[in-house]
């Protein structure tokens, strides 16, 4: 449903926000409501949608123990079909109408950008699951994953050292939204600290869902083949723009020991249908890969796999991507804040994050402190293999302490 058809469907029901057909509730008596904001339709489906499958999955977990508080925990799914203004339109409903205690939800910045009104004005509590630009901190959302210090500067840093092959020349190329603007940003000002000249660098956006690629991999070409140093792709272009970029990618006949790519939103799942042969050694950077050993890991994905196959779910059960693994962490930090709290009350819950910590799946105990709503988490940087996945390069040696606000934006 586009922003239009809402609008049209809430005026005939006299301006309430009552729309069924985007919600499934439980409607358990003496249960304790979540809420997901995740697309299953539009630009951004292909990843996003089994992130409401997963928190799913976790509530599930939780009541299998009783619950929180000894309420059942019920999850209503939303489908804001990649529309912006809907994510806020549907982000009020479920916690005005539908009572929610919390929110999980969003994978753009701009979305995020759109629900964070909401939340504040309704003193709610938005858990994102996306590692993002930073230069935000809301006491009403819960930042789960990792700002650009601890994610994307490591990644650079490693690209410009001699294990990682002296990048001297950066083609940044991203969506137009607020995200990658922000981040090519940050990079800049980090490239300038480094000595490097504005000519070291070159910037371009496509707008959502742009699939021709033809002529901009062209101009990586040419620039590539100016003097100056090893270059390196910056990529920040998000959903179905991610593996249509690699299709031409693959298409000219660009490998990783000619162009690096280091692909800041690339995921396990955004290589599903590629021939990542081709691809191997192109990069990316999450606070999460698929094949880190570690037990936690194991049992996540044998878990993921048994509920896919239980509930007949559209999704591959052995691709697990970072923002799945962020989101269930929050539902499970979540519930024990409550439990420490003694309440689902959302400034109690608040005021009970300091100290709270998660064994998670990614084989480090991430934890939250008094001094923002950002998770310490661990970081890895991830080599595209031939069997669409990610080997990893590197890691954190602990959980960073978080950055919110950028010295080099």
């Amino acid at each position: 449903m586009n922003r239009r058809k809402f609008l049209k469907a809430t005026a005939a029901l006299g301006g309430a926000l009552a729309m069924p057909s985007l919600i499934k509730s439980a409607q358990a008596a003496d249960s304790v409501k979540l809420g997901c904001l995740f697309s299953s339709s539009g630009t951004m489906a292909n990843i996003e949608g089994r992130l409401s499958a997963v928190v799913k999955m976790a509530a599930d977990e939780l009541n299998a123990k009783g619950g929180v508080l000894g309420k059942k925990v019920d999850v209503l799914v939303t489908d804001p079909a990649s529309d912006w203004p809907l994510y806020a339109q549907l982000g009020r409903q479920l916690l005005q109408q539908e009572k929610a205690a919390a929110l999980f939800g969003c994978w753009t910045s701009v979305s995020r950008k759109s629900v964070l009104p909401v939340v504040e004005q309704s003193n709610g509590l938005l858990f994102y699951p996306l590692h993002f630009e930073g230069e935000e901190n809301s006491k009403n959302v819960v930042y789960m994953n990792s700002p650009p210090a601890s994610s994307v500067l490591p990644a650079l840093e490693y690209l410009m050292s001699k294990d990682g092959g002296e990048a001297k020349r950066f083609y940044m190329l991203g969506s137009d939204y607020v995200w990658p603007r922000t981040i090519n940003k940050i990079c800049k000002g980090f490239w300038k600290s480094k000595g490097f000249a504005e000519t070291a660098w070159k910037e371009e956006y496509v707008p959502f869902g742009f699939s021709n690629f033809q002529t901009i991999v062209n101009n990586i070409r040419k620039f590539a083949a100016e003097p100056g140093g090893q270059p390196i792709i910056v990529l920040t272009v998000v959903g179905s723009s991610i593996p249509d970029f690699f299709k031409e990618i693959i298409n000219q006949g660009i490998k990783a020991t000619d162009i690096p790519v280091l692909g800041l939103d690339v995921l396990e799942a955004d290589l599903e249908g590629l021939d990542t042969a081709p691809m191997v050694g192109h990069l990316n950077c999450w606070a999460y890969l698929q094949n880190v050993e570690a037990p936690a890991n194991a049992a996540f994905k044998t878990n993921w796999a048994n509920y896919v196959t239980k509930n007949s779910l559209p999704y591959k059960k052995d691709t697990i991507i970072d923002p799945m693994v962020s989101a269930y962490d929050g539902v499970h930090m979540w519930a024990l804040a409550c439990e420490k709290a003694k309440s689902t009350e959302v400034d109690a819950v608040r005021a009970a994050f300091d100290g709270v910590s998660f064994d998670c799946p990614s084989g480090y105990k991430i934890s939250m402190s008094g001094e923002n709503n950002y998770v310490k988490r661990g970081v890895f940087i991830g080599s595209v293999n031939d069997q669409q996945a990610f080997d990893i390069l590197w890691k954190s040696e602990d959980t960073p302490k978080p950055v919110p606000f950028s010295p080099y934006a």
